[in-house]
């Protein structure tokens, strides 16, 4: 009894014990996840852009602010919530830790005392000790503090004193509540803020779709029209090399300016995005209002005010509340860099909110204690995320790796530092194995190879390669060993000729007949940068189709010392570094977006499909374009045989969300057009991911890992598409696979599958595995199948494993209204 009294008296003290004292890990006290003061990043990239280190959403002000917490300590110094917005990080909210402790969960609530777009939480742990870091947490938004709904954001932080910016759609509230559920390090049922500010709108605007432009006209109060045709029309005409202007030959009109969109019929609008022109800088719209009007003469309060910043990036407005109008007014009220007294615009859209059943719809934003560069999903409903030696920067051969598990089924995220197989795993190869196992090559270690198991939450050492990599490309072949080419990002440039892994016995042979030079690009770098990421498509026998970036596509034989044989162009397509390709059916690719370099050109729109089912030489053709440009996106394949692309930039520059793409988009085979689904909350561009979900939903994520800077992007969402859902965006009746699904089965096994209703088709979607836009393993495989009886099916999995790679797959039964079942998970080897 003494002993259980003094442990709880020491417990009820540690609070303020590590207040004043030092962070060093005492008992029970877990080290920070990755220190701060670590070394800057290699100078592998260049520096980040200045325009990295400041947040696209502007810091909104405090003034009149007041904050109410769940509880906080008063017997040992005044904790109370006011603390965390008194600008002083050395003062703090705290929850009450004097006896008897109040329990997690703790929360608080800032009162903005209006209306505003809020966008981010950002959280600035205690500045002395470590006890009541914030672990997992909820975001809620209210208008007026008492109906709360669903929480926007939800995740893990890391266990560290860095400030972390917790992201979530853009949306009107006056109340943001922040809740605690766990303590980072687990040290106890404590919560802590220094300070916690709050970011408004980010000019990107979430979760609305463009609305169709045909018929709209625009007025404006004034326009140049002796230097050209500079009329409001121009703003609408979809080609940004046009613009609307202010008048500007004398005398010229001073601020302010307007352009009002007339849609000539009223709709519910929610946001409004404005691209600035082209050439020159002249005109760019700094301070601006947005009001809306029924009927042209009568006009709201603004929706929504801010100022843009002095670039060329696109922008956005997302209004306070969603507003049916007819006419929508752009008032500008200062030039972007006070240069004189006018305005511009190359193209304005209106946007109104998304329907789920043509756009889809976004979860919430989940927080990692990690920016996830890479993912793999697992065959136990879980999904493994990594970034590099640090949570959120890269740099030098650490030989460990920060790694997380998200549970699909719970959304939690839990973090761990691998240190035991000496492998720093930033900017790898993957592959996922026959047995579900995930093989990681190089990276910063840039020979090390490392394998995780999903079955034992293992990671152990293979054998090193013989050539070192980073930037490599890997794929499973069909004979069940590794292939990897190209690399040159780290461990030397040039030479990085291919190699193959035995899985029988972990070893690696060099192909001294797959030299890597037939199969780079022409980027001006040369094979520092021509030869990384490349799409590698195994076929039968070992063989494996290179089909980009480079636009030469070459068979490559793995048998002895291998063979690589050019394969033609494809089509008219230039090199597409930063592109992906995806299979979406047997034999049946399509390749989309990239650029002629690694970085700092244009991005490219189209899209093309390569066929190989015609005999030898693959048959490539352009499909339609994209809406957006992209390098640096993400593309997975979904059940239904379309592909879903995410993210990306017009103009590729690492480490900048500068021109983003935001709207996803889907292409149809059937069609070969792509059609906008809902837009993101979040840019996901260099170092973002994409994975398909085994619920046929789609992760997103990542994006950044550039130390301090501000486009570190530690989370990600889930897209569910528009064939799971119904107009009100409940979701619709799926069909259910009941029974029949082994375990494992091997290539030509027929499987007696059972279902709840009745199925038009049974698919195979390889388990994806990501990072730097490239997933070469992910595949779908549509199945052969007769009905048995009533709700009974035997289905047969092809019986080439070139055709049906060896690994883990979701098995999807689909209904005649393409709605997806949820996966029976299925291993084939």
């Amino acid at each position: 009894m003494i002993l259980l009294a003094l442990t709880a008296t020491v417990a009820a003290l540690l609070p303020l014990l590590i207040f004043g004292g030092s962070a060093s890990a005492g008992p029970g006290q877990a080290l920070p996840a990755a220190d701060p003061t670590s070394p800057p990043p290699a100078p592998h990239h260049q520096a980040a852009p200045a325009a990295a280190m400041e947040p696209a959403a502007p810091t909104l002000p405090r003034d009149g602010w007041t904050a109410t917490a769940s509880d906080h300590e008063t017997t040992r110094g005044d904790h109370s919530p006011a603390r965390a917005l008194d600008a002083d990080p050395n003062t703090m909210w705290h929850s009450n830790w004097t006896a008897p402790t109040t329990p997690l969960p703790h929360s608080i609530t800032i009162d903005m005392k209006k209306t505003a777009v809020v966008s981010s939480l950002v959280y600035q742990p205690r500045a002395t000790g470590i006890n009541g870091r914030v672990g997992e947490y909820a975001i809620h938004l209210s208008s007026d503090g008492a109906a709360w709904g669903a929480a926007v954001a939800t995740g893990t932080l890391a266990d560290d004193n860095t400030v972390k910016t917790l992201s979530f759609a853009p949306k009107g509230a006056r109340y943001i509540r922040l809740t605690a559920t766990t303590e980072a390090g687990n040290r106890g049922p404590w919560t802590s803020a220094a300070e916690i500010n709050l970011l408004g709108d980010p000019g990107t605007t979430a979760s609305v779709v463009d609305l169709p432009r045909d018929g709209w006209t625009a007025t404006a109060s004034d326009h140049e029209r002796i230097k050209g045709d500079h009329s409001p029309a121009r703003a609408l005409d979809a080609d940004p090399d046009t613009m609307w202007h202010s008048k500007w030959t004398a005398p010229t009109t001073p601020l302010p300016h307007s352009i009002t969109i007339d849609m000539k019929t009223a709709r519910p609008v929610s946001a409004l995005t404005y691209e600035p022109r082209r050439s020159g800088v002249n005109g760019r719209i700094g301070a601006y209002t947005v009001t809306t009007s029924t009927n042209g003469t009568t006009f709201s309060p603004p929706v929504a005010r801010g100022t843009w910043k002095d670039d060329d990036t696109i922008k956005g407005a997302t209004f306070t509340r969603t507003v049916t109008a007819r006419y929508v007014r752009l008032t500008a009220t200062t030039e972007a860099g006070g240069r004189g007294p006018w305005s511009s615009a190359a193209e304005i859209r209106v946007s109104g909110p998304a329907d789920p059943t043509a756009h889809g719809m976004w979860g919430k934003v989940t927080g990692f204690p990690l920016v996830p560069v890479a993912t793999a999903v697992l065959p136990n409903n879980k999904m493994l995320a990594w970034s590099a030696y640090g949570v959120d920067r890269f740099g030098g051969s650490n030989g460990y790796t920060q790694t997380a598990i998200m549970d699909l089924a719970s959304g939690r995220v839990t973090q761990r530092r691998v240190d035991n197989t000496g492998h720093d795993m930033f900017c790898p190869g993957i592959a996922v194995l026959k047995d579900g196992r995930v093989l990681v090559t190089g990276g910063s270690n840039a020979k090390r190879a490392s394998i995780y198991d999903p079955a034992t939450d293992a990671w152990t050492s293979t054998a090193d390669m013989n050539i070192a990599r980073g930037y490599q490309a890997m794929t499973l072949l069909s004979t069940g060993d590794g292939f990897v080419l190209g690399g040159s990002w780290s461990g030397g440039s040039g030479g990085r000729d291919g190699e193959v892994w035995s899985s029988a016995n972990g070893t690696w042979r060099k192909l001294s007949g797959v030299p890597v030079t037939t199969t780079m690009t022409a980027d001006p770098r040369g094979p520092y940068r021509a030869d990384n990421h490349q799409w590698l498509h195994a076929t039968s026998n070992g063989r494996v189709l290179h089909l980009g970036p480079s636009r030469q596509i070459n068979w490559i034989s793995t048998s002895g010392n291998g063979s690589i044989t050019a394969a033609g162009i494809r089509a008219d397509s230039p090199d597409a570094m930063n592109g992906n390709a995806v299979a979406y059916d047997i034999g049946k690719l399509l390749t989309l977006g990239g650029a002629t370099a690694y970085e700092n050109v244009k991005a490219t729109r189209r899209a093309y499909t390569v066929d190989l089912n015609g005999g030898g030489t693959p048959v490539s053709s352009r499909t339609g374009d994209m809406a957006y440009a992209r390098a640096f996106g993400n593309s997975v394949v979904m059940p239904d045989g379309k592909v879903a692309v995410f993210g990306g930039q017009s103009f590729p520059v690492p480490f900048s969300d500068a021109t983003s793409a935001m709207t996803p988009e889907i292409w149809d085979p059937a069609t070969g057009r792509f059609t906008r689904m809902a837009s993101m909350a979040v840019p996901r561009n260099y170092h973002s991911v994409a994975n398909l979900l085994p619920d046929g939903r789609i992760f997103s994520g990542g994006g950044g890992l550039c130390g301090a800077c501000a486009t570190n992007h530690a989370d990600g969402a889930i897209f569910t598409p528009p064939y799971l859902l119904n107009a009100d965006g409940t979701e619709k009746t799926r069909p259910e696979i009941s029974g029949g699904v082994p375990a494992h089965a091997a290539n030509g096994a027929k499987l007696d599958v059972t279902t709840d209703s009745t199925i038009t088709s049974f698919v195979l979607v390889r388990a994806g595995a990501a990072t730097h836009s490239t997933d070469n393993d992910q595949r779908r495989v549509p199945l052969t199948f007769h009905q048995t009886g009533t709700g009974a099916y035997e289905v047969t999995v092809p019986a080439d494993p070139g055709v049906a790679l060896p690994g883990t797959y979701f098995l999807f039964a689909l209904n005649a209204q393409g709605v997806p079942s949820e996966a029976k998970m299925l291993n084939l080897s």
